[in-house]
């Protein structure tokens, strides 16, 4: 393809070259720079693109896209200076793929926690309904059947893009994908054209990269802002924030909710182990899915439905034979009548949300024993209140190792134990192995107890110090259950 149809759409304050050159690739990553490619200067957290430009230039790049022009110029290259190297990045790899998201309808969900959920549930929903689907998830990707691994909640925008242009050879009608706040900010989803957005709530999470809340909040409704008029917004209306996202977004508003009136309205009527069953805009259904909080993911799940022109009916019908996504809420029986629970709940809010929906199922007699930890290298401010959560909701409760990463997982567990009141230390034991501490909760649990296994989820390793170990909760938990059958 050539340079001058990359560009197209791109903001360029100064050129220094020609754009009649073909381009082989886009690289933002230095040391993946071939032949003919364009190399993209962007000014990271860590690194600053601008001080490789010599290197990538001498590895054969033929264009580079930066902020500031280098000193030393070469001849053979042209050099392509724009306000933000990742706006550019993201609007030249929709044009290098053949801007992929218009031949789609592509959604996308953002939030705290339910994206995965939702995004799930739509994927499923409309597969059942007969359309060819896509999904980009935290958990795994989907191009129809075809599995395709996750590494980011949001890809990087070549990746993304290109797997975009792959469903569209699929022949997928519609793309289901989250939406993560650091994607918005760093402009991974810059060039794309969405049919709708999603926004499920907003808690505390992330401020090791956001900062203050006020900007993760920014964060999120900026996805809304960038909206088409011809998209659609849905919005959570319980959520304090809900109509945050929708102030200055040119999108229709749409709202939907459990507590009050809007667009697309549900009203528990039993919550049990069995399942949910809901009022939905009228309509008595029963599901599968476990608690208020998929309540809510149901009815975004549903409204989206709605929004994108399918029928009431075949989207109640089928959404009510189908399962969340894989970690959530996912929960075992053993022979001796203990329920575990795995979910990925990593922030406050999101174990809250689990342990409020045992309590509200569970019959009072038996012991909630909950499994703890937080991750390394993310943000600190929360580890006392997790603890805390875990502790006002549970009978007991085991602080553990999450992934670590590199920080000292005892040092992670002190500033979780922090947040653990006087009172609430004697039903508190601090372990830092993960499968020792899922081990102890198994035998310190009676018939009808339920053990609640956060943090982790789908994932199925534990990163230590730079490498990933192998380690299912669920595969961990279900074994430790049966030794004690």
């Amino acid at each position: 393809m050539q340079l001058q149809d990359v560009l197209y759409g791109v903001t360029v304050t100064d050129l220094v070259g020609t754009t009649n050159r073909e381009v082989s690739a886009l690289v933002f990553d230095s040391r993946q720079v071939k032949e003919g490619a364009v190399f993209f200067a962007i000014k990271g957290t860590l690194s600053d693109g601008h001080g490789y430009i010599e290197a990538t230039v001498k590895a054969g790049a033929g264009v580079v896209v930066c902020e500031v022009l280098p000193v030393v110029l070469s001849a053979e290259v042209t050099y392509v200076v724009v306000p933000q190297s990742a706006v550019a990045l993201g609007k030249m790899a929709a044009n290098f793929y053949g801007n992929p998201s218009s031949s789609l309808q592509l959604v996308g969900i953002t939030g705290t926690n339910g994206k995965t959920t939702i995004a799930t549930l739509l994927f499923k929903l409309f597969r059942t309904l007969g359309y060819k689907v896509g999904l980009i998830s935290t958990v795994e990707n989907h191009i129809n059947d075809r599995i395709v691994p996750a590494t980011h909640t949001t890809p990087n925008p070549v990746a993304l893009n290109a797997l975009l242009q792959d469903m569209v050879d699929a022949g997928c009608d519609y793309c289901f994908m989250e939406v993560s706040s650091h994607a918005v900010v760093q402009h991974r989803i810059e060039g794309l054209n969405f049919a709708g957005g999603v926004f499920s709530n907003i808690t505390h999470d992330h401020l090791d990269f956001h900062k203050t809340f006020d900007n993760y909040i920014k964060a999120k409704k900026a996805f809304f802002d960038m909206l088409p008029a011809s998209a659609f917004a849905l919005s959570n209306l319980d959520d304090k924030n809900g109509m945050v996202m929708l102030q200055n977004t040119k999108a229709a508003k749409k709202t939907y909710a459990l507590k009050q009136l809007a667009d697309f309205k549900a009203k528990v009527i039993e919550n049990s182990f069995n399942g949910l069953h809901l009022d939905i805009d009228g309509a008595d259904v029963f599901f599968k899915l476990v608690g208020s909080f998929n309540a809510y993911n149901l009815l975004a799940a549903y409204g989206t439905a709605i929004l994108l022109g399918q029928d009431q009916l075949h989207v109640l019908t089928q959404l009510s034979n189908l399962s969340g996504a894989e970690g959530r809420f996912d929960y075992i029986t053993s022979s001796q009548q203990i329920i575990g629970i795995v979910d990925y709940a990593h922030t406050p809010d999101a174990v809250q949300n689990v342990l409020s929906t045992i309590q509200d199922i569970r019959k009072g007699t038996e012991q909630v024993i909950t499994i703890i930890g937080c991750g390394g290298d993310r943000d600190k401010t929360k580890r006392p209140v997790m603890a805390q959560v875990a502790c006002d909701w549970s009978d007991k409760v085991i602080l553990t190792s999450d992934n670590p990463r590199t920080e000292n997982p005892q040092t992670i567990i002190a500033e979780m134990e922090a947040g653990v009141s006087p009172t609430n230390k004697r039903k508190t034991l601090s372990i830092m192995d993960r499968k020792e501490a899922i081990k102890t909760a198994c035998h310190l649990a009676r018939p009808g107890d339920i053990i609640l296994l956060a943090g982790k989820g789908h994932e199925k390793y534990q990163e230590i110090n730079g490498v990933r170990y192998d380690f299912d909760d669920k595969e961990i938990l279900t074994e430790q259950l049966n030794l004690i059958s």
